[in-house]
């Protein structure tokens, strides 16, 4: 029974399950809207740094297309000049023409191989850094933002979408460059080679924009909408896997079965709509193509037959035409490339436009010197008042104040604002007026890696990463040496557990520990914030997961923990108050007993009644 979720619910938290569809729109829950202009900004922030590279990889491409486009070309020189030449045993124009062709077909590939290699590490390095940044940005962000928007959505932003991308830079732009320089070439060679030829076939080229820029449209739409139907299939996959248990136990695998496969036939229904438009593009695209190089060919034909254009010339002009329109499906296939990419990329710019509602201050402070004969620090809550985002005010003008040393025990009903107070001392939020101080300096003055060291907090979730038990301990005290870690578990009571394993304190504990049980993974987490050694320590319902052996274990690590410092803890079973010298009972986000536990019981209060109630469900 987890306050902490339950606080979060009665604040107002988003009603939908993770990852679950709304019931007015079950497809469309993946929007952060970007700003204007963030996408651009993005992408410039991506390629500036590269701008080099970049300049080198478009000149590189435009010398391939200049040694490619040579060809007819120097076939039309070989029909017109050429033949006859040979004709008068003169073998020198078509040698020089074989030379010729040979040399551009060498330059042209020796051009695109030094072109692909010098793109390949511009998209690397763009593609690493875009996830680097998502990484950064995502764990850089509030607490606030994860609990509303789910780590599936996340994980679709630094895979799909960025493979999106990925796909536009290693294939689609180096199409599109190329379609464009093709045309910018083989129009001036065919307005050069006959100038009424030339323009029947730009005259050609208007129908082919049109339905291109048709294409464009109504495909943007269908790739934005493919976009959030992976991601919403993505979320609703990670959620189901990462809560197994809870599926297994309360036998949801139909229901799931049924919601996921309506989220998978919507991904096929779009994904259909994006094959459909395309079909549609591609045939419009080669019946205009054929119909533009029939009409030449006739007209060009006539006009050799008539003698007002030279064959070479006619030849020359229908193999650049099929150069050109040869590559049009082609660009179809770059701008679903593109679309898709430029989908994605509106939405990791929405992502990393996302800023921090607990932001770093801008000119940070120190906490004081801890004095010698003092342990812990004074915390104290003035006139804070606190809504979450989604819901209404959980702590209505809140003052507290919490002696250094004193061991506090937060107790009261669900909903009554227990783990938020914890969450404001720990800044995973900020009030929304007053302050929370500590030794007399506001959190929001404090840097963050300040505050880490001055306040740690234990979950009762215990969540341990994949990596040995020594690893996990550690995170408390990067440095800390192996002696270190070891005194600290031993400090706890968890050395025997860790050394009864296989390896030892080198054991994997493998994902969130699931190679050890709750209890030891709660020893764990104790062994690290001791090691961690902070001023103030939180535990938010660090033993109501537990059984009665493992509850005991962890409430005699508690003592050693607590020991020295300042602590709150959020209780929800009254054996854990037994370690605390003062009691707060809260009810409405509002304290309504305060006193040591045992003037308490012996009361007519709220919390007399609580214990009461505890004691008989004990017996």
């Amino acid at each position: 029974m987890s306050s902490t979720v339950k606080d979060e619910r009665q604040a107002g938290a988003d009603p939908d399950p993770v990852g679950r569809p709304a019931a007015d729109d079950p497809f469309s829950q993946d929007a952060l809207p970007a700003p204007p202009g963030a996408t651009g900004t993005l992408l410039r922030s991506l390629l500036g740094p590269r701008r080099a590279l970049v300049a080198l990889a478009a000149l590189l491409l435009l010398l391939q297309q200049a040694a490619a486009q040579a060809g007819p070309l120097l076939v039309a020189y070989a029909i017109d000049r050429g033949v006859p030449a040979v004709r008068r045993d003169d073998y020198g124009p078509l040698i020089a023409v074989a030379v010729g062709y040979a040399a551009c077909s060498v330059g042209s590939g020796a051009f695109q191989y030094a072109f692909i290699r010098t793109s390949a590490r511009v998209n690397q390095d763009v593609l690493l850094d875009l996830r680097g940044r998502i990484f950064r940005h995502a764990q850089a962000l509030s607490v606030d933002f994860h609990e509303r928007y789910t780590s599936g959505r996340l994980i679709s932003r630094s895979t799909t979408d960025v493979e999106s991308l990925r796909e536009l830079l290693s294939e689609g732009l180096q199409e599109l460059i190329a379609v464009v320089l093709a045309f910018v070439y083989i129009s001036a060679m065919l307005l050069w080679l006959d100038l009424g030829t030339g323009g029947l076939a730009v005259m050609s080229f208007v129908p082919l924009y049109l339905l291109v820029r048709l294409y464009q449209r109504r495909v943007g739409v269908v790739f934005s909408d493919r976009s959030t139907a992976i991601a919403s299939v993505i979320v609703k996959f990670a959620e189901t896997m990462n809560g197994i248990r809870p599926v297994r136990a309360f036998r949801r695998e139909r229901a799931n079965d049924t919601e996921f496969r309506a989220l998978n036939h919507h991904h096929e229904r779009v994904n259909g709509d994006a094959i459909l438009e395309m079909a549609r593009y591609v045939v419009g695209s080669r019946l205009v193509a054929n119909t533009a190089v029939a009409g030449i060919v006739l007209w060009g034909a006539y006009r050799v037959a008539t003698g007002t254009l030279a064959l070479g010339v006619l030849a020359a002009a229908v193999l650049y035409l099929r150069r050109l329109y040869d590559p049009i499906d082609r660009l179809g296939m770059f701008l679903n490339s593109y679309q898709s990419a430029g989908a994605s990329l509106e939405k990791i710019a929405g992502l990393l436009a996302q800023a921090p509602t607990v932001p770093e201050p801008a000119v940070p402070k120190q906490l004081p010197p801890l004095d010698t004969g003092r342990p812990g620090r004074e915390v104290v809550f003035e006139d804070v008042r606190f809504a979450y985002r989604t819901g209404g005010e959980v702590l209505p003008r809140f003052c507290l104040g919490l002696p250094a040393g004193q061991t506090v025990a937060v107790v009261g009903s669900t909903g009554a604002g227990k783990s938020t107070l914890a969450k404001l001392l720990a800044r995973f939020y900020d009030p929304t007026e007053g302050r929370v101080l500590l030794d007399g300096v506001d959190l929001r003055d404090l840097a963050v890696p300040e505050l880490r060291r001055g306040v740690v907090m234990v979950t009762q979730e215990a969540f341990l990463f994949s990596g040995t038990v020594a690893e996990n301990i550690a995170i408390g005290r990067p440095d800390a040496t192996a002696a270190e870690i070891e005194q600290a578990a031993k400090a706890i009571g968890a050395h025997d557990f860790i050394s009864a394993l296989p390896d030892g304190y080198d054991t994997d504990v493998r994902k969130r520990g699931g190679r050890i049980s709750a209890g030891q993974r709660q020893l764990v987490a104790f062994a690290r914030a001791l090691l961690a050694d902070p001023a103030v320590l939180i535990l938010d319902e660090a033993t109501s997961s537990l059984d009665i052996p493992g509850e005991r274990a962890v409430q005699r690590a508690m003592h050693t923990v607590l020991r020295g410092r300042t602590a709150v803890v959020i209780a929800h079973r009254l054996s854990t108050v037994e370690i605390a010298n003062r009691v707060l009972v809260m009810e409405g986000g509002r304290i309504v007993e305060d006193g040591r536990p045992a003037d308490l019981i012996a009361g007519t209060g709220r919390f007399a009644d609580l214990h009461r109630a505890w004691r008989e469900s004990v017996v």
